[in-house]
């Protein structure tokens, strides 16, 4: 290299490397666009749909600005059908997650293959059976006239699967094998070690699972909630098919709306409520997300 070419003492070297790794960066924002093209296809214009006709109404051939449809969905009936989905739902994922994961702590301890393969397949299998077949095997099983119903005299018990607690039953039917698919990957993290540390220096089984155990599975149990809620939450055909406009559900009130079953008229009050939804699944998604960020710190 020819000596008058040579960078004067002192002279700061060229900013290659930043450049470079800007480069690679932009480039990186390319790889993750056709995802973010897909994800605004798919969810964003449905939202932006839902959020136009939730705050608009037609009136006279013109469309205008109004609340009155969030204000009608936030009211009288269509409250209730809010709040039964929100109870519903809440209650399902919280028995869900507790019974899912004690399953599958049963599985991952008996450390049997056969018992493995078996638990996993058929929870893969019922946490997507859902629907009207779900409603017929359960009328068939538990219903007024349902086989178990009749054998165990249910119905002098007072049970009725057309009814709030029915609609739990029948819930917990998909949601629980759910929670199992969703938890014994985390178990299987729990090394071994940790336990015989902890036993080693003298805790209790109880203490292990209270400041090691639940503090490394916080992040699976809380996912594991907002999953079962968000499914529960959203679940139309079973119920549908079940109890009709017997229990208060939102996702029943929007079909009705639409369907002008109850009052012609209605399209963009069943669009508030879509849109009540949202927020409400928003809402649950904030409460998670930091409460996540704070457990996994376990894990480092």
């Amino acid at each position: 290299m020819p000596a008058d070419t040579l960078p004067a003492p002192g002279t700061p070297a060229p900013r290659a490397a930043g450049g470079g790794r800007r480069r690679r960066a932009s480039r990186s924002w390319l790889g993750t666009l056709p995802l973010l093209v897909f994800a605004a296809a798919c969810f964003g214009l449905p939202v932006g749909f839902v959020v136009y006709g939730a705050l608009t109404t037609d009136q006279g051939g013109a469309t205008h600005a109004t609340g009155a449809n969030l204000s009608t969905s936030l009211g009288g009936a269509y409250l209730a059908s809010l709040t039964g989905s929100v109870e519903l739902s809440a209650l399902t994922a919280l028995i869900g997650c507790v019974l899912g994961m004690l399953i599958a702590q049963a599985v991952v301890v008996s450390r049997r293959g056969a018992l493995r393969e078996s638990v996993l397949t058929a929870s893969g299998v019922l946490a997507n059976f859902g629907g009207v077949p779900l409603a017929f095997a359960f009328v068939a099983t538990l219903g007024i006239s349902g086989v178990v119903t009749q054998v165990a005299h249910l119905g002098a018990a007072g049970w009725n699967l057309y009814s709030f607690p029915g609609l739990v039953v029948i819930y917990l039917y998909f949601l629980i094998p759910l929670m199992v698919l969703v938890s014994v990957p985390a178990l299987d993290g729990l090394r071994p070690q940790w336990r015989e540390a902890a036993l080693n220096s003298g805790a209790t089984t109880g203490q292990f699972w209270r400041h090691v155990g639940i503090p490394v599975l916080a992040p699976t149990l809380l996912g594991g909630f907002v999953l079962l809620f968000g499914s529960a939450f959203a679940a139309y055909a079973t119920a549908a098919a079940l109890v009709g406009g017997s229990v208060p559900l939102v996702t029943l009130k929007i079909a009705d709306a639409l369907s002008g079953n109850v009052q012609v008229g209605q399209e963009n009050v069943a669009l508030a409520l879509s849109l009540d939804m949202i927020v409400i699944a928003g809402l649950v998604m904030a409460v998670y997300l930091p409460l996540q960020r704070r457990s996994t710190r376990w894990l480092h």
